[in-house]
């Protein structure tokens, strides 16, 4: 066999082989997607739940999860809609939509998000009397490094803070990325959102004063993470402000959602 036939052998070997793989790869793919899909969802509804403060570790997510209702808000009028459909709307693609969001001006964007959707998936969870208990609505905004993604919950008065959670962001570990250290998260629940009518909530240098007249709006900074801890206060200042839930909360406080 001359090294001609040797070499083209070898190459079609090695092109068959590659062939063969990138098959049972796509094969993998389409038949794992179905279970990554599920395991997306179920991530979801636990870092929901874990927001409000509701997360049982022993027990079954979907059984936790199967107090809460899932819900569509119009941010244009602050009130619940049946527009889209709750399980299938997808809020990241909307936002990148221009039919379906609104561009933001630069002193709107505080989050610096560049464009805000019509409509917002929320999470409702029921008292026993079928009354609402608290609300937990997705919040996104820029740190340092990236985009911040959580869920903030809120009590039935439409203002104090029951927990907040981030899932998904890119920001420094040991830094920024301690806006994922329980004992920070543990700081937010019973914190109030608005002060005489305004978005007051907001993280500070150092540690808060429990003595200080401004400590039930004040939650500990980021040690070591200025731009991420304002980048928090600043998403937190949208969306809970009038461009984000806002008119939502006050018709929800007035009965008028």
């Amino acid at each position: 066999m001359s090294s001609h036939e040797s070499t083209s052998k070898t190459l079609l070997v090695a092109f068959s082989l590659s062939i063969v793989c990138a098959v049972f790869v796509s094969a993998a793919t389409v038949m794992l997607k179905p279970v990554q899909e599920v395991n997306k969802a179920l991530d979801r509804k636990r870092n929901i739940l874990a927001a409000a403060g509701m997360l049982v570790e022993d027990r079954s997510v979907e059984e936790q999860f199967s107090q809460i209702s899932t819900r569509i808000v119009d941010l244009r009028t602050g009130r619940f809609s049946d527009d889209e459909d709750p399980q299938k709307y997808d809020q990241r693609r909307a936002a990148k939509s221009s039919s379906q969001s609104e561009k933001l001006s630069e002193e709107q964007d505080v989050a610096k998000i560049g464009r805000r959707e019509h409509y917002a998936v929320v999470y409702v969870v029921e008292n026993d009397t079928g009354g609402i208990d608290k609300v937990i609505l997705p919040v996104r905004g820029y740190g340092l490094w990236s985009t911040l993604y959580g869920f903030i919950a809120v009590e039935a008065d439409a203002n104090t803070i029951a927990g907040l959670g981030f899932y998904q962001h890119g920001e420094t570990p040991g830094l920024g990325g301690e806006v994922d250290n329980p004992r920070w998260i543990a700081f937010w629940p019973g914190k109030e959102v608005y002060r005489d009518g305004d978005v007051a909530v907001s993280l500070i240098k150092g540690s808060v004063d429990p003595a200080s007249a401004n400590a039930p709006w004040q939650v500990d900074g980021l040690a070591g993470a200025t731009l991420t801890s304002k980048g928090v206060t600043n998403l937190l200042h949208f969306w809970l402000g009038e461009n984000g839930f806002q008119p939502f909360l006050n018709n929800l406080r007035n009965g008028e959602a």
